[in-house]
């Protein structure tokens, strides 16, 4: 596979001084590429719907209530057998004990899979300490607010011991919380044996089999690495290998500019672009070109459109890593780019091989186990499996962790009686670079889309954060709160944030189209003098509804 590439080579602040869905892979047939210069790691060196409330219950009740993780049905070893130990199959277990399922949980590897030990957690301690630094070297900030900071600097090693050990915090409490709820932790490699038949062990030592009424796969995903790009781990190296940090290049290239690859950028200090029309495929266009003024255009990024990444080879013998280029139409050699390291952030591939699912005759897709609105699994003819649902990653649906759990609770709720199908469109993502983007819903173009299909208007509200007192306050005024809706109905379609804290911003949002809240009740909601919440208070109070548009009886919204 060749990679479609854009590259951005940006050069340090300090002349003086250097430094180092939302939905599945797509499987293109070229990569999008784009690189960077080390600089401010001066650090130091789908459409379903409804809604389940879930009622939160102390490890105390819980126990208190279910008595030794529950009593499994008549024939079976538990009631629910888990494969994957990651946030996903986490959140599944602890909503089963609580359910009064008597549950177990088989990991391989770790608890806490990708997100705790490779992932989410790691990364947001180095973001965290970039985030700082950035600050820090921004003397035209700090001189606003009336601060002098003289140069700032940081432990590169104390940097990735503070990832490090976030991630063995968050893994030990994942732990004891599932063994404080009495859940079996079974450690080694689970497979499907047959139908409610699994066993699993460590390679090399004996087996066991366990039966089950209920098995939930939840084994999660890979770096996803194109062909034609060889990893050594060291300077040609996946998402895995940068979170441990062993070392900051002087020039870094970034294959990717999804998540993964805009939050590493935020960590190195510089962003490149892709070879596309917008930034960020998957964001709103507006949010997207509005990113790209504020972390791309100020820094100093080259940009080489218009070919491919034909191959990307590790340094060896003293050289550089070498990424070599073709012409995107003619496919001939262009040029060779030399750089010390490649961070490869192409998204993620399902982690579903071992599975044993030729055992039940389902066929993956692209490694993705074919599901229903259920997260039921479904084999080679497209019938259901009886008893068997995946969940997070291996299913593709949304990669995102806490989409995993929420999937999780809800296969749970299915399994104790209640109808429950995830409103998918409901589910926020964050990205964490500096300021922060987030979104939930439709896009304005999926919304035009729609609403073109279906028979209906749609409306654009916008409010900036050069508008709220608090973000002026901390002289972070640059930013965009962006809504999509209905004027006929006040139906919330999508709500797109740029700007400081807007990952927690967008919850409000979620919350209204989980709950089916329309605008012409939320607008009349009461929010905190002076704060950030008051950009989501002014995004509602400005939609325009039409003169019919009646109060909403709080049902949930038909996705």
């Amino acid at each position: 596979m060749q990679a479609s590439i854009s590259v951005s080579l940006a050069s340090p602040l300090n002349s003086s001084r250097s430094h180092p869905a939302l939905q599945p892979p797509s499987w293109p047939s070229a990569l999008r590429f784009c690189g960077l210069r080390r600089e401010a790691l001066r650090f130091s060196a789908v459409n379903a719907l409804g809604t389940g409330r879930i009622r939160r219950v102390s490890p105390r009740r819980v126990l208190a209530a279910i008595s030794e993780n529950g009593s499994p049905s008549k024939g079976f070893d538990y009631d629910l057998v888990i494969i994957g130990a990651g946030v996903g199959g986490h959140g599944a277990a602890l909503h089963a004990v609580e359910k009064g399922l008597r549950t177990a949980i088989i990991e391989g590897d770790v608890i806490g899979g990708t997100c705790v030990n490779r992932g989410c957690v790691p990364s947001k301690a180095l973001l965290a300490v970039s985030g700082r630094m950035r600050e820090l070297q921004n003397e035209h900030h700090l001189k606003a607010l009336g601060i002098q900071v003289t140069s700032p600097d940081y432990d590169r090693q104390g940097v990735a011991d503070h990832a490090n050990n976030l991630a063995s915090k968050i893994r030990s409490n994942l732990t004891n919380s599932l063994k404080a709820l009495g859940v079996d932790i079974l450690s080694g490699v689970g497979t499907i044996l047959g139908p409610q038949k699994v066993k699993f062990g460590k390679v090399g030592f004996s087996e066991t089999e366990i039966t089950a009424r209920d098995i939930i796969i939840a084994t999660g995903s890979v770096p996803f690495v194109p062909k034609g790009i060889e990893i050594d781990g060291k300077t040609v190296f996946t998402s895995d290998h940068a979170l441990k940090l062993e070392w900051v290049p002087e020039w870094i290239a970034i294959v990717g500019s999804g998540y993964i690859g805009l939050e590493f950028s935020d960590v190195y200090t510089a962003l490149g672009s892709e070879a596309l029309d917008q930034l960020m495929p998957g964001f709103d266009p507006e949010i997207g070109k509005l990113a790209q003024r504020i972390l791309v255009n100020p820094r100093k990024i080259d940009y080489h459109t218009g070919v491919f990444a034909n191959k990307i080879t590790p340094a060896k013998d003293g050289n550089p890593v070498l990424i070599e280029l073709i012409d995107a139409k003619t496919k001939e050699a262009k040029d060779t780019l030399e750089v010390d390291a490649a961070l490869i952030a192409t998204g993620r591939a399902p982690f579903t091989k071992g599975l044993g699912l030729e055992n039940i005759n389902v066929v993956t897709q692209h490694g993705f186990v074919p599901i229903n609105e259920h997260m039921q699994v479904l084999d080679a003819n497209g019938d259901l499996v009886p008893n068997l649902y995946c969940i997070g990653d291996a299913n593709g649906k949304m990669m995102l962790a806490h989409a995993a759990s929420a999937q999780g609770i809800s296969v749970v709720e299915r399994l104790c009686g209640k109808e429950n199908v995830l409103n998918h469109l409901s589910i926020p993502a964050a990205c964490f670079t500096h300021p922060e983007i987030s979104m939930v819903g439709l896009t304005e173009p999926q919304a035009r889309e729609k609403a073109e299909q279906e028979g209906f208007e749609i409306s654009v509200a916008k409010t900036s954060f050069k508008a709220n007192t608090k973000a002026l306050a901390e002289n972070e005024g640059e930013g965009l709160a962006k809504l999509i809706y209905r004027p006929d109905s006040g139906e919330i379609l999508g709500v797109h944030i740029l700007g400081l804290h807007a990952a927690d911003l967008i919850h409000e949002a979620s919350n209204a189209i989980a709950l089916g809240t329309r605008i012409q009740d939320i607008k009349f909601a009461v929010h905190a003098h002076p704060t950030l919440s008051e950009v989501l208070d002014e995004l509602f109070k400005s939609a325009k509804l039409n003169a019919g548009a009646s109060h909403s009886v709080n049902e949930p919204v038909t996705a």
